[in-house]
């Protein structure tokens, strides 16, 4: 028996959610409200929750999801979310490119949409300090040239590649997206680049977590 992955159980939330509040319109004569969807969606994601539906991976998920719809209302935009996310996991279903021939592609598109792209140097986690990238403000990209190469064999990705980021995440995970891949939420704390966060790419796309959502 094949063990279901983290992209497919979120998918799997994304895709009942949005035929659940379908099928639930259908049956509504007047059309409802932002508010009442979400309040409708928090409903079915603890009764989701409840009977435990799905994954125990995505249980993190549907636990902050409640939480937020209860404090947030219409707020959580509930079903944008359950959208970006449907979007976005089945965009990668089926890449065209290699994760290598993306990665090479991402870093050409984002030099020549005049970001500062660093894929030449070498540098190690060891130190314990964090390194300084002198620029006058202009986006940039930072990956190490060493991971680069030792991090895919043939032209697979074998192992996750921290990318360091400053400048706009959404504008990066579009342009990822694009090209078939998924981009973990930034981590400012474990970046060795200063002011930079750090963005995995995992193989096959399959991050541990909800990856960064385009708005």
């Amino acid at each position: 028996m094949q063990t279901q992955t983290y992209n497919q159980a979120i998918l799997d939330v994304a895709e009942a959610g949005i035929q659940a509040l379908q099928e639930s319109a259908e049956k509504q004569k007047a059309k409802r409200t932002p508010a009442q969807e979400s309040h409708f969606l928090c409903a079915w994601l603890v009764e989701s929750f409840r009977v435990k539906r799905f994954s125990k991976l995505v249980a993190d998920d549907l636990s902050a999801w409640i939480r937020m719809a209860r404090s947030q209302g219409a707020g959580a935009m509930l079903p944008q979310l359950f959208e970006r996310i449907a979007k976005q996991y089945r965009a990668v279903e089926k890449p065209e490119l290699t994760q290598q021939q993306a990665i090479e592609q991402l870093l050409t598109e984002l030099e020549s949409d005049d970001w500062f792209v660093i894929s030449d140097s070498a540098f190690s986690d060891d130190s314990g300090t964090k390194l300084k990238l002198a620029g006058n403000g202009q986006s940039s990209l930072v990956v190490c040239e060493l991971q680069l190469e030792s991090h895919f064999e043939d032209d697979k990705l074998v192992k996750s590649l921290p990318i360091y980021v400053r400048g706009d995440e959404n504008h990066f995970a579009e342009k990822a997206l694009a090209k078939g891949l998924l981009v973990s939420q930034g981590n400012k704390k474990t970046s060795l680049i200063k002011h930079h966060k750090t963005y995995l790419i995992a193989p096959n796309n399959q991050l541990k977590q909800l990856c960064l959502l385009i708005k």
